[in-house]
């Protein structure tokens, strides 16, 4: 993407100063979304995005600047001006790149380039009539569809050079149903890193139907009780409780800031000798995965908690001087504009040896949240307020009535220790994570899990 002298010659611009450490980072990327309301294509984008991204360390210090453009007397000054940034004398530094190669853990069997818009319409449309036809109760359906091609390249002073190329998929379906002047809605957003191939395997009429479901049953349900009382919540996209309330405090954009109620605790127990988290970027085909991360290092599979034990965090470059720790390939940024920090890819609790039959037969009254909604979270002690977007009452060990507008109202560290069963049916959902490294395609997970006691707020009626 660009040549070995003009990366070294930006390099040695960066370090000019008395930096220690210098990185350039190059982006092409090409996409496509189209957004369809009322069964109408309403917007519809595609385009390419480059730049190049130049960030210096001094210590614990970090300095970044960023161009959309690449020739040589741009870049030079851009790293100059870097460069500024820092006071002090040109350390001795030889800088020798030696491009290695990426092994791809994706299989692309179709560049979505490569498919005209009106074919990707068309999965839109038939996402749209399911969902539509569903129920007279349906009056919106709303269907985005996103699919785009990153090409991708990181060079530092310590002799890295390495490119890599990702290919994702998604596709975004949100129904509305009404009755009485009330409105609920129902979501679902499969995404995977693969090309156009995704959404011809894709399963369109049940997520179509389930996003209707949801929409429907909800508008129908009662108000849900309140108070503190168990809670199941339920595989897939409940594990997004776990990336907010915990996941985020389990990054080292964080903790090496004292600002995670986690800092200062490997070894120590935090969650339930039944929970084991995971954050696993090197999952083939998953929506958060990636064969490098953004600062060039290999994905890979790691262990945040075992048994309740803290067993560490998610680390990038910077954040591992601070912290004198290893990185672990979470170092991500949403495009070049932003300097990478540590960021989760896929974030899951891992399997336990209930059954989902188990857990439900064992709980004589809570709530069952079968599908989870949006929510907030202060990251620095943890506490959140989730919105339930499918949830049930469970009596007497069994599934009942239907109900709306539940929260679930907690601390990421009660609700890990308060994990008393946990199933066995591990599934993923897909979302898109805020930082201050931008928007990144990030997966939740969970099996079927139990909190045996959290504030639900609810009204009855």
């Amino acid at each position: 993407m660009l040549n070995k002298k003009l990366i070294e010659d930006t390099l040695n611009a960066a370090l000019s100063t008395g930096g220690d450490f210098a990185e350039v980072f190059v982006e092409d990327r090409t996409n496509t979304g189209i957004v369809m309301i009322g069964g109408k294509v309403d917007s519809t984008m595609s385009g390419r995005d480059y730049g190049v991204g130049v960030r210096i360390f001094k210590g614990f210090n970090s300095v970044y600047a960023y161009t959309n453009k690449s020739d040589r007397d741009t870049l030079i000054e851009t790293a100059k001006k870097a460069a500024a940034a820092i006071e002090g004398s040109p350390l001795s530094l030889t800088i020798n790149l030696e491009k290695s190669q990426v092994k791809n853990i994706h299989s692309i069997e179709i560049d979505p380039n490569s498919i005209e818009k009106t074919r990707k319409v068309e999965v839109m449309r038939k996402a749209y009539d399911t969902a539509f036809n569903y129920s007279d109760l349906i009056t919106q359906v709303t269907i985005s569809y996103t699919d785009y091609a990153q090409d991708i390249m990181v060079a530092n002073s310590e002799g890295l050079w390495r490119e890599d190329r990702r290919v994702r998929s998604r596709l975004g379906i949100s129904s509305v149903a009404s009755k009485d002047g009330e409105m609920q809605s129902g979501f679902f957003g499969p995404g995977a890193s693969k090309g156009y191939e995704f959404f011809e395997n894709l399963d369109i009429d049940y997520y179509a139907k389930e996003s209707a479901r949801i929409a429907v049953t909800m508008v129908n349900a009662k108000y849900s009780p309140s108070g503190r009382m168990p809670v199941i919540i339920d595989n897939g996209f409940g594990g997004v409780i776990f990336h907010e309330a915990c996941g985020h405090g389990l990054e080292a954009t964080s903790v090496a800031k004292g600002l995670s109620v986690f800092t200062g605790k490997v070894g120590q127990k935090i969650a339930s000798p039944l929970v084991t988290a995971i954050d696993d970027s090197s999952i083939s085909g998953e929506w958060g995965s990636y064969n490098i991360d953004d600062e060039g290092t290999k994905s890979q599979r790691n262990v945040l908690i075992e048994n309740g034990i803290l067993k560490g965090y998610m680390v990038d470059k910077l954040n591992a001087r601070r912290m004198n720790m290893d990185i672990t390939g979470s170092g991500r940024r949403q495009s070049y504009r932003y300097a990478p920090t540590s960021r989760m890819s896929n974030t899951f609790i891992d399997n336990g040896k209930s059954t989902p039959e188990e857990i439900i037969s064992n709980t004589e009254k809570g709530i069952y949240a079968k599908y989870m909604g949006g929510g907030s979270v202060n990251p620095s002690t943890g506490e959140f307020n989730f919105a339930v977007m499918e949830g049930y009452i469970v009596e007497n060990g069994k599934i009942k009535d239907p109900v709306r507008g539940a929260t679930l109202i907690g601390k990421g560290t009660d609700v890990l220790n308060k994990i008393d069963m946990v199933g066995n049916n591990l599934l993923q959902g897909q979302g898109m994570c805020g930082s201050v490294s931008g928007s990144v395609p990030a997966n939740v997970g969970q099996p079927m899990i139990r909190v045996s006691e959290i504030t639900v707020g609810g009204r009855e009626g």
